[in-house]
């Protein structure tokens, strides 16, 4: 992220992040009560240094069902301390010993039965408590920045846990789009990070051109909140009125099958964007992978954003994020933040 183009000028600080778990905290946001009644066990469950993909084998394991058997939706980080919810499916709705699931880095916070499996993407975001340690800056710009993203969001660019470590998935995907055999999940996780990439560059280049926030000729608007699009339509008053009430965004392409929805300037820079030689193989590679073409906001305000200062130098945030957004963009524009856990 820090080679990628900032949106609102030079770093207004350094600092680090996660240099313990307790440092960057998330909890999912649910978007629905649990039913009461079901085959499904919805457990909301509390852990530390431990991703989601090792939490559900732990669960299975405890329920002594296959991994099949457990819903959760969405994935989170394993240096962190995290909240989210997981269903496992006990059809004769038999709940095991609960105490036996518990330890020093997992805790069952609440369960409930539920009538489905709790799918990808069942959630209504994510609240973030970050903790920057070690931080320099001027704590009068550094506020400015703040406000600054508060009123006028960020770039929405993938993050770069969606690239592997070193960012290496990009490269696996261009092998695997050659020929390279994978698994099934690590296709998956391939094919998210090669679409991702030809994103993030379509929008470096509307961040660098002061394009990220406004319309251009040809626009594909994705409405606030959900993925509903419309557009490309001509360009109003009322259409500039919602745009700054940031009730629509400007967006840009999730690559796959089929056309292009952007058209006329819009379109000239998404397809320059994404023209390389590099690009090319990604983009041949998603669509015979069957992907259809998609669209994804090009900018993101963090909910409820909120600051303090600690006496030793650090600087605790708090913010919400709609699902499939990322706590390092908001970080990335406000100065250079090293993860410690990357170290």
């Amino acid at each position: 992220m820090s080679e990628v183009a900032r949106a609102h000028g030079a770093p207004a600080l350094s600092a680090r992040i996660r240099a313990t778990a307790e440092d960057f905290f998330v909890e999912e946001l649910p978007a629905f009560d649990a039913s009461g009644a079901g085959e499904h066990l919805l457990l909301t469950i509390e852990k530390r240094g431990m991703n989601t993909a090792f939490a559900a084998r732990r669960i299975a394991a405890w329920a002594g069902v296959d991994e099949s058997a457990i819903g959760y939706a969405g994935m989170k980080d394993r240096h962190a301390v995290t909240r989210q919810r997981f269903t496992v499916w006990l059809p004769k709705k038999v709940a095991p010993d609960f105490e036996a699931l518990q330890s020093d880095d997992l805790r069952v916070l609440d369960h409930a039965w539920h009538a489905r499996k709790l799918p990808r993407g069942a959630l209504a975001g994510n609240r973030f408590v970050l903790v920057l340690r070690e931080v320099e800056g001027e704590r009068e710009v550094v506020e400015a920045r703040l406000r600054t993203i508060a009123a006028q969001g960020v770039p929405n660019y993938f993050g770069e846990q969606r690239f592997g470590r070193g960012g290496n998935n990009v490269q696996q995907a261009v092998a695997m789009f050659a020929g390279r055999r994978v698994k099934r999940e690590e296709r998956s996780m391939l094919l998210s990070a090669a679409r991702s990439e030809l994103f993030n560059r379509v929008l470096a280049v509307r961040v660098e051109a002061g394009t990220w926030n406004v319309a251009l000729d040809g626009e594909v608007w994705m409405l606030d909140g959900s993925r509903s699009v419309f557009g490309p339509e001509a360009f109003t008053d009322a259409l500039q009125a919602r745009l700054d009430a940031f009730d629509i965004h400007p967006t840009g392409p999730l690559w796959g099958e089929g056309d292009l929805r952007s058209s006329g300037i819009a379109r000239d820079v998404e397809l320059a964007a994404i023209g390389g030689d590099s690009a090319t193989r990604l983009r041949n590679g998603l669509e015979r992978a069957g992907l259809k073409h998609e669209r994804r906001a090009l900018r993101l305000r963090p909910d409820a954003l909120a600051w303090r200062w600690f006496e030793e130098g650090a600087l605790e945030l708090r913010f919400e994020l709609p699902p499939g957004c990322y706590a390092t963009t908001v970080l990335h524009e406000l100065g250079e933040v090293a993860d410690a856990a990357a170290v």
